[in-house]
């Protein structure tokens, strides 16, 4: 791409385009009547995309070795451990952020 205008024209038609695919979705939940076995395998979806996400940040991350390299795994570690002990997501996030600032500002 040349030219900003070109860069912007593409941008606006990739967001409407991603928009209109996912609205597609909103409004026909209603009007379609899913099999249960679908029903039951969508409650998984956010189970199985939250690691998916969390997984490769906190592991490919910092990967050149070094104390500084450990601090996320070991963050996570700590808030997954929260995390079983306190069902709380709140806490779970101040735990893993505060071990993760901590362990930077140390190493």
């Amino acid at each position: 791409m040349t030219d900003a205008s070109d860069f912007w024209l593409v941008a606006v038609l990739l967001g409407l385009g991603t928009f209109l695919i996912r609205f597609s979705f909103i409004l026909i939940v209603d009007k379609v009547a899913f099999p249960e076995a679908v029903v039951r395998m969508l409650r998984f979806i956010p189970a199985s995309v939250l690691p998916a996400i969390i997984v490769p940040a906190v592991l490919l991350h910092g990967t050149d070795g070094g104390p500084v390299g450990l601090a996320r795994p070991v963050a996570a570690l700590v808030a997954v451990l929260v995390a079983w002990k306190t069902r709380s997501i709140l806490v779970t996030i101040l735990s893993g952020m505060g071990v993760l600032w901590l362990l930077r500002a140390v190493l």
